[in-house]
């Protein structure tokens, strides 16, 4: 039996949701706790907190410090037993409403709005939460019973997140096709058939309209970007299911979250892990429309920000100890890099994400060792 969460039972999306979904958290409780990262709910809090006072509601608030961690669960069980919390609200970017969603389900299910405060990911929308370690790693995911009970879609709010954001959120968005027809292309499920072409109308409404988007910020082609990014891209999780969510380009992130990263948000080593996809099907395939695709993807994301190689996600410096270590993660046998159609090890991986950049259809680069990469094991 495959049971799907397909969607959040009801979405508001306007310039001031906010305000006009004060009578709907209401209907799924009384005594709500707000979760959400330091900045967010600094930056959110006034507004939240004259819509849930007209409610008459009785709201406290807790940080989920820094990532969606066991420990940072634990303590926030204890702040909904407290407060005799019966709703969760949460609020920020994605690891504030993985938080807060999984939250929800560990407390028996409570009812759970999210509303978020950027466009980097689809958090918002999906029936699914991420842990990691207290130090950022990856560790594994949860599947939820149910999509979001309410998800609030500020536009004003999200306006106000950095630009960066929102780029990293179309990176995430993208991987969409590339993973979906990896894994699902050749599925005869009407649902899933429907997840694989509704993720390939994702990749082309953002090729056709991101560079515009980010020009304006708050203007109509901006806000269907984030409605691709947010709402969209949920849509593809829930009609496929969990067959059609992630191939090589998440996994590659997995990986790397091990590593000591600084600046790069999910969305950026997703779409660095798009090129890794691509590069490692031209190589092990020798697909000519995988080297097509990840030409074009590169000069997409030369126009909109998003990083092509190790360095520009802040591994310039990586050494090849470093590199194995990240490939070896996402090569676990539970990966979901194995739903590529051939298997991939790990001198494979490691070629493929030393050379995301190489012309078509190169395999200059199989060698890792071949790289400027320098560390003990080579200067012996």
């Amino acid at each position: 039996m495959l049971c799907l969460s397909v969607a959040p039972a009801q979405v508001i999306r306007a310039p001031q949701a906010l305000e006009a979904a004060g009578i709907a958290i209401a209907r799924l409780g009384s005594r709500p706790l707000i979760v959400g990262g330091d900045r967010s709910l600094v930056a959110v809090q006034p507004r939240l907190k004259s819509v849930l006072e007209k409610q008459r509601l009785k709201f406290n608030q807790a940080s989920y410090g820094r990532d969606c961690s066991e420990a940072s669960l634990t303590a926030l069980k204890q702040a909904v037993a407290a407060h005799k919390a019966d709703l969760i609200i949460g609020v920020g970017g994605g690891k504030a409403l993985d938080t807060a969603k999984l939250l929800a389900y560990q407390c028996g299910e409570l009812p759970i709005v999210t509303i978020p405060t950027s466009a980097a990911t689809c958090a918002a929308w999906t029936a699914l939460s991420n842990v990691y370690s207290e130090d950022g790693a990856f560790l594994y995911d949860v599947s939820l019973s149910n999509c979001p009970n309410l998800l609030i879609l500020d536009y004003e709010l999200v306006q106000t997140a950095p630009k960066h954001t929102l780029v990293a959120g179309i990176g995430d968005a993208i991987a969409k096709w590339y993973e979906a027809s990896v894994s699902s292309g050749h599925s005869e499920q009407t649902l899933v058939i429907a997840a694989v072409q509704q993720a390939r109308v994702l990749r082309d409404i953002l090729f056709q309209k991101s560079t515009a988007a980010l020009q304006a910020p708050g203007s109509e082609v901006w806000r269907e970007v984030v409605d691709a990014t947010v709402l969209l891209a949920g849509v593809i999780g829930g009609l496929g299911g969990a067959q059609c969510r992630t191939v090589a380009a998440h996994a590659v992130h997995n990986g790397l979250t091990h590593l000591p990263i600084h600046g790069s948000i999910h969305g950026e080593k997703v779409s660095y892990g798009i090129l890794v996809q691509l590069r490692l099907e031209e190589m092990v395939q020798g697909n000519q429309l995988a080297a097509t695709a990840r030409q074009q993807l590169l000069k997409f994301y030369t126009e909109i920000g998003l990083p092509q190689t190790l360095a520009d996600l802040g591994l310039e410096n990586i050494t090849i100890t470093q590199l194995k270590q990240a490939a070896e993660i996402a090569l676990n046998p539970k990966s979901d890099i194995h739903r590529l159609p051939f298997k991939v090890v790990t001198e494979q991986l490691m070629a493929a994400m030393v050379s995301t950049t190489a012309p078509a259809s190169s395999k200059d680069n199989i060698n890792p060792i071949t790289t400027n990469l320098v560390n003990e094991e080579v200067a012996q």
